[in-house]
């Protein structure tokens, strides 16, 4: 999920340890615990300082080892020490029990996502991500605005909250069944499909759909119960050749190759340097594939530019890059 979400999801755990009678009974308790689970709901997120560095690390290690069992168990421990030494007369069981549930909720919502998460780690190195729930929602972060509305006015935190759960959980299950009735369309256009990508959007109808065959991919569209292919492309598989080997050294390509499951290539060669693209097609956008990754070589196969990222036109990649070839 977002961080916006994550952090209205820390105050409503607030809430909802209300319904604690260790948390209700006591004052130092009830404001530890408000601390820890706020402070819990955001923690796995602190890799998102990677962006600083660069793209590239940011993407093979973001909702990796932070998400993982091992990251789960230790941020509470962390969070609930930090907290008892400032409010150390409050209830250390059960601030560590409030922040345990706050770390692990973060980490399995995310796992609803189409970005997934690396949970499983160390036991496995696989992405876990269900692509059910778009990394906003709409519905879920208003249902929680909702909810810390209806505690500013008067209502009962706790009761509010584990109706307001309640009715998520309605929700997620109505996103299962969506996403199956999505999935049964394209199996129904798409017979041979080997593998069925389904991504959500921030529209609630609507999905991203990229599907692998043993010849093509194809990228469509899902809206409610219909599927509308939108592109088709020849699966040709990486060249076994010096150019492509040398461009798989990259940092960025690597990257890439790391998150991507699905994407097609292609090569550029200009004067003075070879440029290779891969491209994403899980998020296309108006037409436009805007995650890429693109290694410049010169002509003796050395690398001397390389991007990965979000780019929504050609002209910002170029500035992206260090290199601009000159054209035949």
């Amino acid at each position: 999920m977002d961080t916006g979400t994550h952090f209205v999801m820390g105050f409503a755990l607030g809430g909802l340890s209300t319904l604690d009678p260790a948390v209700a009974g006591d004052s130092a308790t009830k404001y530890a615990v408000l601390a820890a689970v706020v402070i819990g709901s955001q923690a796995p997120d602190i890799d998102t300082i990677l962006k600083l560095r660069n793209n590239a690390v940011y993407i093979r290690n973001h909702r990796g080892a932070t998400h993982s069992i091992p990251a789960v168990l230790l941020w509470p421990v962390l969070i609930t020490a930090v907290i008892s030494l400032l409010l150390p007369e409050s209830n250390i069981l059960h601030l560590w029990l409030w922040s345990q549930f706050a770390v692990f909720l973060h980490v399995f919502v995310d796992i609803f996502n189409a970005y997934g998460t690396q949970a499983f780690r160390p036991f496995s190195s696989k992405w876990v991500a269900l692509g059910v729930i778009n990394t906003f929602d709409p519905f879920i972060f208003s249902a929680h605005v909702v909810g810390l509305v209806l505690w500013i006015f008067g209502y009962h935190p706790g009761y509010t909250f584990i109706t307001i759960y309640f009715v998520l959980i309605g929700y997620y299950i109505l996103r299962f069944q969506m996403q199956g009735a999505v999935r049964n369309a394209v199996r129904r256009l798409i017979p041979d499909a080997e593998e069925i990508i389904i991504a959500p959007t921030i529209r609630f109808n609507q999905w991203r759909i990229a599907v692998k065959t043993p010849e093509h991919f194809y990228v469509a569209r899902g809206y409610r119960r219909s599927v509308t292919i939108l592109d088709k492309y020849k699966r040709v598989p990486i060249p076994n050749t010096r150019l492509f080997e040398e461009a798989k050294k990259d940092d960025n390509l690597s990257a890439f190759l790391h998150f991507s499951p699905v994407y097609r290539w292609e090569v550029a060669e200009y004067d003075d340097c070879y440029e290779v693209k891969f491209i994403d097609l899980r998020y296309r956008n108006n037409g436009y594939y805007p995650f890429v990754a693109v290694v410049q070589l010169d002509l003796d196969y050395h690398i001397i530019g390389s991007y990965t990222g979000w780019i929504f036109s050609e002209e910002k990649l170029r500035k992206k890059l260090e290199f601009i070839p000159e054209s035949h």
